[in-house]
């Protein structure tokens, strides 16, 4: 069956395009050294070098620039954690490839994690909101990864959903020392990786007596 090819974008789709990317990227940058609830649109589209009302072209108002930088910024995330849960079940080489991996996204994305890191408790709500939800969504993917591991015969849902949520807090935390480290502040990523990978391994021996009690 032959498929008819998508048509290519007109010149004024392709300029909206980078018009978009555009606006995404100044605030982005511009969000490095600020919260997004103190950034006005008139700062990025004056990076941007167009006029304010070209704004709302693209995006209803601040919130949903900042929730579209969300999803980018954690959209991409889904791919590592799978990247993650794809280890074996084997905890030591799980505990080390998460590890690695974390450091390895911080290096590759270093204002999407600071921008998530300190707008998941920031002043805009639909902002937090969308976090939240992609938060939730990695817990539920690593829930139900962990559920097929042996030594999570016999755990209730919900015990599986808060080993998830743990794993995702720890992730977020460690992709935030990371970064920390990154910029010169705190622990070195040697230091940061052999406390991360320690947690882990805590959590894990957790893990296994958790039936015990």
């Amino acid at each position: 069956m032959s498929h008819t090819p998508a048509p290519e974008p007109t010149a004024r789709e392709a300029q909206k395009a980078r018009t978009r990317r555009a606006l995404l990227d100044a605030g982005l940058r511009l969000l490095e050294h600020q919260s997004l609830s103190s950034l006005g649109l008139r700062e990025v589209t004056r990076v941007v070098g167009v006029a304010p009302a070209a704004f709302y072209r693209h995006f209803k108002d601040m919130s949903d620039l900042g929730v579209a930088l969300v999803e980018e910024s954690l959209g991409s995330l889904h791919a590592v954690v799978r990247e993650i849960l794809s280890a074996p079940a084997d905890e030591t080489a799980r505990i080390d490839r998460t590890v690695s991996v974390i450091a390895r996204y911080v290096r590759e994305h270093p204002t999407h994690i600071r921008f998530v890191v300190r707008e998941r408790h920031g002043g805009v709500p639909a902002v937090r909101a969308a976090i939240g939800a992609e938060l939730d969504r990695f817990a539920d993917e690593v829930a139900g990864a962990l559920a097929t591991d042996e030594v999570s015969d016999g755990w209730s849902a919900q015990d599986m959903r808060m080993l998830g949520e743990l794993f995702v807090d720890h992730m977020v935390m460690t992709a935030s020392a990371f970064l920390d480290a990154e910029l010169g502040e705190g622990p070195d990523e040697k230091s940061v990786a052999r406390t991360a990978r320690r947690q882990l391994l805590l959590i894990s021996m957790g893990r296994r007596h958790w039936l015990d009690g």
